[in-house]
């Protein structure tokens, strides 16, 4: 395995952590409230490379506005509050079996727009994995999918990740002009813009929301730093490495990271189907990442 995946294993496992963290503080905060908080702790961090940067960053972001707050609205505004409103409505169950299909969205999106092809063995490595990720959240039981009912929640989980999705293709075309980092800056200070616009829009006041950073500030300090800073910079590297379609593969290991981190913190059990669907979900990202032609 090549340091390159096991960053993006820890990218899905820090974005793991973050849907047991949202499930804890569900019905405390709203989701504009924890995406602007938490996206306002990241812009605090990246603030010294902002600094440092800013001479070529905004020479970059002139010349590239469109693409720049493309990417940033895909990424930081849209795909992350379109989630945690999806999570107030939706059962975790639901929005873990219509989130396997991300990566054929970044499949197909790479056929259209990167004119990329689609091998036979990644297709099967691709469906392998995808079964192995919904045997894990039906619980290895198929009748579950005939009593499953699906809401406005299930809707914004679609939404979700349609635009990860197209930030996962749409990302290739980022300035090369800016580095990692300071292309996680630039998205995120553009992304943190809108998310605020909208904040206010909706009627929302800092002076009487900072209260719920200073409650919740390891909630806040986890979503920022790892789920947030590490996990982007890890995500975006593997997309100019590995690019989009096998990268995308690595989000059929969020039921299983997540199934082990609510064994852990939220005292959930583990099952004979977890272990079962983890080996498939392995076998199908090993066809489609590592397997020779």
């Amino acid at each position: 395995m090549k340091k390159i995946h096991i960053l993006l294993t820890l990218c899905v496992l820090f974005w793991s952590g973050n849907f047991i963290v949202g499930r804890y503080i569900n019905e405390s905060i709203d989701p504009l409230q924890l995406s602007l908080f938490r996206w306002l702790g990241v812009a605090l961090i990246l603030s010294p490379l902002l600094i440092k940067d800013f001479a070529n960053i905004f020479k970059v972001l002139r010349h590239n506005f469109v693409i720049l707050n493309i990417l940033g609205i895909l990424s930081v505004t849209g795909f992350n509050t379109f989630l945690y409103f999806a999570l107030q409505t939706t059962t975790a169950t639901n929005a873990l079996l219509i989130n396997s299909i991300v990566p054929i969205e970044i499949l197909i999106l790479s056929f259209f727009i990167l004119k990329i092809k689609i091998a036979f063995k990644q297709f099967i490595g691709i469906v392998l994995s995808m079964l192995g990720m919904m045997f894990l959240v039906i619980k290895g039981d198929i009748s579950i999918l005939q009593t499953m009912e699906f809401n406005i929640g299930d809707f914004w989980v679609l939404v979700a990740g349609l635009v990860w999705a197209f930030y996962s293709v749409l990302v290739k075309f980022k300035p090369k002009e800016l580095s990692g980092l300071s292309f996680l800056v630039t998205i995120t200070y553009i992304g943190l813009f809108w998310i605020f616009m909208i904040y206010l829009f909706n009627g929302y006041s800092l002076s009487n929301d900072i209260v719920l950073v200073q409650k919740y500030y390891l909630v806040f300090g986890y979503i920022s730093i790892f789920a947030s800073v590490l996990s982007y910079i890890f995500w975006n590297m593997g997309v100019q490495k590995l690019g989009a379609n096998q990268t995308g593969q690595f989000t059929h290991l969020m039921p299983l990271f997540g199934s082990i981190l609510a064994y852990i913190f939220l005292g959930e059990v583990l099952h004979l189907y977890h272990f079962i669907g983890a080996v498939v979900i392995m076998i199908g990202i090993y066809l489609s990442l590592f397997k020779k032609q």
